[in-house]
């Protein structure tokens, strides 16, 4: 009776490092692999027919098969060692700590292992996945495409591969390699989603479209899709479409918070009474995820709001707010550094060094600003015109710039001869997303006013436009959003008034060093004097003013942001004043705002 207690508590597996008679065996036939490759396979191969658990054995064969110009056969013991390795213990200790989040863990495991083995593809696979929770994503594609040249056909590392790519703003390269998946497994139902998402990333949105229709035609049954693809109908204006979207994956999740918001984030839709008891009733049930509840105190504040009731809204979007921003590193000091230092290195001398230097092209319109600032609107009037074509929020600027910094040690060590070629580089990222063979194009990723200098010094004759808005609307209307992705500075009242500020203090550096460089479009201007303001915009440019720019709300391109309702009606001041029922709870934003509100106001008092 002892001995089978004692057998029973043994582990099923060794210890993690600890040698077996198979490691033995392979560490023999690994040591014949340098003098006798033959031999060395045979041996390995004797060890998995023996121990198809083995992952080791099933590598070493990989490696002899290799060493033999035995490649097609090579890849099949690849596959078969990453089978195996399902039954690894150090694997599956690593992989219980990644489930538990104890990074630190894994990441022992996976790099000590990854040291004994270099050719351990799993190991490989797994520690891309921790580097891609860290955000470290070139380390995840590294070592996604190290384990991929050595098995080919690993779907599931191809998969991580493509979603690296698409998370950092590669999105046609990763449709190329979701095609490969989709022909080696065509029932994957999360790589033709992801495939769907990256479609409509380039602007392919009836391919997208259609492919979320025969996803759906199979799989109809996962909220999560239905909420996808009514993101792209919305995007497209299909607005009803999307609303019933949006509620078929409501009527699938009902406490699925996403979809909850992005109805909200319509802008155009009013919550009914049942809606909002659906919603308390679903914020108030056991086993909410974080991520539900923060959406819906962000939904729930639209909704209070939209029904006058200022003080429970304001206390769903507090609620939100302080949820999301528990979850985000973010310090407005660092903003503010980055800043000041912008405004140290981009003298007028430091721009002169590089005058005539950059990329010659006259395309880029780079729409800049404060989110909810009115940028959406800018570029709906602009893309009305026959010259200029609307693309999105092009990731690729903030990327070139990180990688110039990288590659020079810094902007202030760039070579003026190099600039060049960074803008070209530029526009070559910028080309997926131009559909038209119009001359103009426009980036209209708000965020790209920290660029501004670079801007200047690698495309000097793009045309860079300023979108401002009255500070406590956009600055409200900031905290009133629940971002996708980016702007970690929106959760809290006094980091959006101090961004703002920072944000107003290097527009206005720049209007001083490179006068008139910078287009200022003053929202509530635009509103009160539109067609003046709108010659002005198109003068700027450097084109004729044409009627279309005036009937921008019938324009039906796509739009991919959270203004894509509201810039297909006409001119309108229902975003003017939208603070002011709040004004007694923003006293943090107000405080912070100080020092540019009275300017602001008299600049707009005229209308």
């Amino acid at each position: 009776m002892a001995c089978r207690t004692e057998r029973s508590a043994a582990p099923p597996f060794p210890a993690p490092g600890r040698p077996d008679p198979d490691r033995r065996a392979v560490a023999g036939a690994r040591a014949l692999l340098r003098t006798d490759a033959q031999a060395a396979l045979a041996s390995a191969r004797a060890i998995a027919a023996r121990s198809p658990v083995c992952a080791e054995a099933h590598r070493l064969v990989a490696e002899a098969l290799r060493s033999l110009g035995r490649e097609a056969e090579a890849r099949e013991a690849s596959l078969a060692a990453v089978s195996a390795s399902i039954h690894d213990p150090e694997l599956m200790t690593a992989a219980a700590a990644l489930a538990q989040n104890e990074l630190s863990v894994a990441e022992r495991i996976l790099k000590d292992r990854l040291k004994s083995d270099a050719t351990d593809v799993a190991a490989m696979r797994m520690l891309a996945e921790l580097a891609g929770r860290l955000g470290r994503y070139r380390d995840a594609e590294n070592l996604l495409k190290r384990g991929l040249a050595l098995a080919p056909d690993f779907v599931a590392a191809r998969s991580n591969l493509a979603m690296v790519l698409h998370k950092t703003a590669r999105p046609a390269e990763a449709i190329a390699l979701l095609d490969t998946i989709a022909r080696l497994d065509p029932d994957d139902m999360t790589n033709a989603n992801l495939r769907a998402a990256a479609l409509g990333r380039i602007g392919e949105y009836d391919e997208a479209l259609s492919l979320y229709e025969q996803i759906l035609a199979r799989s109809g049954d996962h909220p999560k899709l239905w909420m996808s693809y009514a993101h792209m109908l919305k995007t497209v204006g299909r607005r009803e479409d999307s609303v019933a979207a949006y509620r078929r994956a409501l009527s699938l999740q009902p406490g699925l918070g996403e979809a909850w918001w992005s109805l909200a984030n319509l802008k155009t839709v009013r919550f009914s009474a049942a809606d909002i008891a659906a919603m308390e009733e679903a914020l108030a049930g056991p086993g909410l995820r974080d991520e539900d509840r923060f959406h819906l105190h962000f939904a729930l504040g639209k909704a209070h709001g939209d029904e006058q009731r200022p003080a429970i809204a304001f206390d769903h979007y507090a609620r939100g707010n302080r949820q999301r921003r528990q979850s985000i590193d973010y310090d407005a000091d660092d903003t503010h550094t980055l800043v000041e230092r912008a405004k140290s290195v981009f003298s007028a001398d430091f721009l002169d060094r590089f005058a005539g230097k950059g990329c010659p092209a006259r395309d880029p319109i780079f729409i800049v600003g404060m989110p909810r600032a009115g940028s959406t609107l800018i570029e709906q009037i602009l893309a009305s015109h026959s010259q200029i074509e609307g693309t999105t929020e092009l990731p690729d600027l903030p990327m070139l710039e990180a990688k110039a910094k990288a590659d020079f040690g810094g902007l202030a060590q760039i070579p003026p001869d190099a600039v060049r070629a960074i803008g070209e580089d530029y526009l070559a990222r910028a080309r997926v997303h131009r559909k038209s063979g119009k001359p103009f194009f426009i980036d209209k990723l708000p965020n790209n006013w920290m660029h501004v200098g670079f801007i200047r010094m690698i495309l000097p004759n793009a045309r860079v436009i300023d979108a401002r808005r009255h500070p406590l609307d956009c600055c409200f209307s900031n905290f009133r959003q629940h971002f996708a992705r980016g702007q970690a500075f929106s959760y809290a009242l006094d980091d959006i008034g101090r961004y703002y500020r920072d944000y107003v203090a290097l527009m206005d550096h720049f209007d001083c060093v490179r006068p008139g460089t910078v287009h200022r479009l003053i929202h509530e201007r635009l509103i009160g004097a539109f067609d003046e303001e709108v010659r002005a915009l198109l003068a700027f440019v450097g084109v004729d003013f044409e009627a279309g720019c005036r009937d921008f709300h019938t324009n039906g391109r796509a739009v991919q942001t959270a203004s894509s309702e509201q810039v297909r009606r006409p001119i309108n001041r229902d975003g003017v004043g939208q603070w002011r029922p709040y004004s007694e709870y923003l006293g943090p934003l107000i405080d912070q705002l100080a020092p540019v509100l009275r300017e602001y106001e008299q600049e707009i008092s005229v209308f």
